[in-house]
């Protein structure tokens, strides 16, 4: 089972041992989109959605999420996350929501992981904080938009 970093030599799961690493800083970018009907971005701007200030909970909701993806993510590590940031932001061309996070630490191994949960956790929260309004939302495209540090170096999506 070469070089499959998470399978041991008789193909058992493990956490990969990052200890010989450098710390360094590390940096990640994640994006997603939540669509939705028109009225409901009218319904979220005029304050009138019965679950209150759907936007921040959202946002809080995403930094949470990234310092617990180590509890949600097997194998994943736990990390002292030194920057999470989520920002979601209005998009009347979907229409919906653009969601995107920013996470940062210094250690030894990236937080690519830490900000698509963050991204994914945060529209899950602006689903359910808007079901009651819309059935006909979609949430996607979500992915990693830029990362850097670490032993493979910087990578931004083109």
């Amino acid at each position: 089972m070469t070089g499959l970093t998470h399978l041991d030599g008789e193909g058992r799961a493990r956490m990969v041992d990052v200890g010989d690493k450098p710390v360094t800083t590390r940096q990640a970018e994640a994006r997603g989109e939540l669509r939705c009907l028109p009225e409901t971005l009218a319904a979220v701007r005029a304050g009138t959605t019965p679950k209150g200030s759907v936007i921040a909970t959202a946002e809080l909701a995403g930094v949470m999420a990234a310092k617990r993806t180590a509890d949600l993510i097997p194998l994943c590590h736990p990390l002292a996350l030194t920057k999470v940031a989520v920002e979601i932001v209005i998009d009347d061309a979907l229409p919906g929501f653009t969601l995107r996070a920013e996470v940062r630490t210094s250690g030894q191994t990236g937080v690519e992981m830490e900000a698509l949960t963050a991204v994914s956790v945060a529209a899950l929260t602006l689903f359910d904080m808007l079901k009651a309004v819309d059935k006909t939302m979609t949430i996607g495209a979500i992915r990693v938009t830029a990362k850097s540090g670490g032993r493979s170096g910087d990578w931004t999506a083109t």
